[in-house]
């Protein structure tokens, strides 16, 4: 068996006096050229880019969140059988009655974490994620992100997403498996919490874990049972909310299974 090359690889260099053939200019151009994103296969940088199209007409203006919506790879955290609706603005089934949200969702949530006090001071610190789901979202944020925890209740769904993640070797993720509405208070204090789960009430712990000048976003449920997203910002006078629009969540639960 031939034995295949380190890296970098050694390239052997024309002998003194060896002569080399001339390559054309206009064929050179073309070879020292790096290529464009082609064809539409979920591969393609350009599947991506028109998504990120799609989300800046429907309002996302922060450069920053559609970069890293760009640069990640969501049809790499769906199943196989689902991978052609990756990049449509839909939410799809993850298992155990969870789902993978829509990307215009995330890029809302994540673009309203960096209206944080904190994060318009400098770039967005430590941040906790109830919910890893699939790992997708923490994918896009660790871009973002100094640090990114994010907890999981499921155990299924918290390896799932570790295998999602491995190969992407974000070393500034990490998975936590335990109760969400507990948060993490091993990471606190946190710049920004982000949930992937409505519950009737904010956990008390949530609050206490967020950082003066730092930025809560999560959907709540309202006085009629719908969710509204709901950001909470934490100052040195105590907290304020706003209640934005409906939303749809998985309910938020406690516990670990």
């Amino acid at each position: 068996m031939q034995r295949r090359p380190g890296f970098p690889a050694r390239l052997d260099r024309p002998q003194a006096g060896a002569m080399t053939p001339t390559v054309p200019a206009a064929r050179l151009a073309r070879e020292t050229q790096p290529p464009k994103p082609q064809g539409v296969g979920l591969d393609s940088a350009a599947v991506r880019a028109r998504m990120v199209q799609r989300l800046a007409a429907a309002g996302i203006a922060a450069a920053p969140v559609l970069q890293a919506m760009g640069a990640v790879e969501r049809h790499r955290f769906v199943d196989t059988a689902l991978a052609n609706q990756a990049y449509e603005d839909t939410s799809l089934p993850i298992g155990l009655g969870q789902t993978i949200s829509k990307p215009s969702v995330v890029a809302r949530m994540i673009e309203l974490l960096l209206g944080a006090e904190c994060a318009r001071a400098g770039a967005l610190g430590r941040v906790l994620e109830i919910g890893t789901g699939c790992g997708y979202q923490a994918a896009v944020l660790a871009r973002l992100a100094r640090e990114v925890y994010t907890i999981e209740r499921l155990r299924a769904l918290h390896e799932k997403a570790r295998e999602h993640l491995r190969p992407l070797r974000l070393a500034n993720v990490h998975l936590i498996l335990g109760d969400g509405m507990l948060g993490y208070a091993a990471g606190a204090p946190y710049a920004g919490i982000i949930s992937a789960a409505g519950g009737d009430s904010l956990p008390m712990q949530w609050c206490e874990q967020l950082a003066v000048g730092g930025r809560l976003v999560a959907p709540m449920a309202g006085a009629d049972g719908r969710q509204l997203l709901l950001v909470v910002d934490k100052t040195l006078q105590g907290l304020k909310q706003s209640v934005l629009e409906a939303v749809h969540f998985v309910p938020l639960k406690s516990g670990v299974a």
